[in-house]
């Protein structure tokens, strides 16, 4: 299947200098993006219910940007003024960066996953034994990276800064016509199924950013082709451009049986219609010699009937200048008699 159309669950980028629209330049595809949840904060009073002190704690852990900005904005609600000397444990260096709009970066003070996972962090978190942590979450969110630092002897408290919330889609972008969809939480994938509970695994292309959106979307009886992030692919713009290629080469090679297919059978047709053209033209020809051979015998019979009549004229004139010699010889034998007669009397 063509991919033609594509819906990515995330606000359409700010720039235009984005992989999105260079993919759609290079590959011919449309980006639609549309948000499939949205984020409300935690009120001052709501935080205070957890019973968790900010300033108890040495070092924010982050997985997202919106907990980036829930956080310091919870912070200056709540006139809690950030120490200089905290750290800041970030799943991705993008998300490390996004700090400077908040922070003065350091790198002394900010560490990053490599490769977008917790586990590269862990060895300046195991040099700091004496760091205690506070990871920003939401409310809806799993224990998984909670128990992975526990493994690892690492006490991590989460607190629910932010809350998430599903957006609903109009009946007009519901009868919008994607041919695949592009998620990156496992509450896009509830927003999804809630949106779109008709399509099934493998009617649409679906693709997906994250572990825990895999296992939610399998949850689900989706089957993703497309995965980020991976060894070969760090990010989801880099794993589409890899599937439209292929898909692009796919789509290339169904067409080659169909243009042979269609060049025979405009041979075929050639091949047919000289037939029909040659048989044409020998009944023609046909046609065209028996009309010669019956105008031929038109003329020899017209001929025949001239001829005769000449000849029949002929004997009659023949006949009557005979008629006339005779008369003649008649008339002369007849005056000789007379004169005879009248000289012997």
């Amino acid at each position: 299947m063509k991919v033609k159309r594509i819906l990515v669950s995330q606000p359409r980028p700010a720039t235009e200098k984005s992989p999105y629209f260079d993919m759609e330049n290079k590959f011919g595809v449309e980006f639609d993006f549309h948000q499939f949840i949205r984020i409300e904060e935690v009120t001052p009073k709501e935080f205070r219910a957890q019973h968790i002190n900010i300033l108890d704690y040495t070092a924010i852990i982050f997985n997202s940007r919106h907990g980036i900005d829930h956080f310091f904005h919870l912070c200056q609600q709540m006139r809690i003024v950030v120490p200089e000397s905290m750290h800041y444990y970030c799943i991705s260096e993008s998300i490390a960066n996004y700090l400077q709009r908040y922070i003065q970066y350091r790198k002394r003070k900010v560490f990053f996953g490599a490769h977008n996972r917790f586990e590269d962090v862990l060895p300046a978190m195991q040099r700091r034994p004496s760091e205690k942590y506070m990871m920003v979450v939401s409310d809806i969110h799993n224990d998984d990276t909670i128990q992975m630092f526990a493994s690892h002897k690492i006490q991590v408290t989460p607190a629910v800064m932010y809350r998430t919330v599903i957006n609903d889609f109009t009946k007009e972008e519901k009868k919008a016509k994607y041919d695949m969809f592009v998620l990156f939480t496992p509450m896009g994938v509830k927003a999804f199924r809630k949106n779109f509970p008709k399509i099934q695994d493998g009617d649409k292309y679906i693709g997906c950013f994250g572990q825990n959106t895999l296992l939610a979307l399998k949850e689900e009886g989706f089957t993703p082709v497309v995965m980020a992030p991976t060894p070969e692919c760090q990010s989801i713009t880099t794993a589409l451009e890899k599937f439209l290629e292929q898909n692009a080469l796919e789509v290339e090679e169904v067409k080659k049986p169909a243009v042979k297919k269609t060049t025979a059978a405009k041979t075929t047709a050639t091949k047919t219609t000289a037939a029909k053209t040659t048989a044409t033209k020998t009944a023609a020809t046909k046609t065209t010699t028996a009309k010669t051979a019956a105008t031929k015998t038109t003329t020899a019979k017209t001929t025949a009937i001239k001829t005769a009549a000449t000849k029949t004229t002929t004997a009659k004139t023949t006949a009557t200048k005979t008629t006339k010699t005779t008369t003649a010889k008649t008339t002369a034998a007849k005056k000789a008699t007379v004169k005879k007669t009248e000289e012997k009397a």
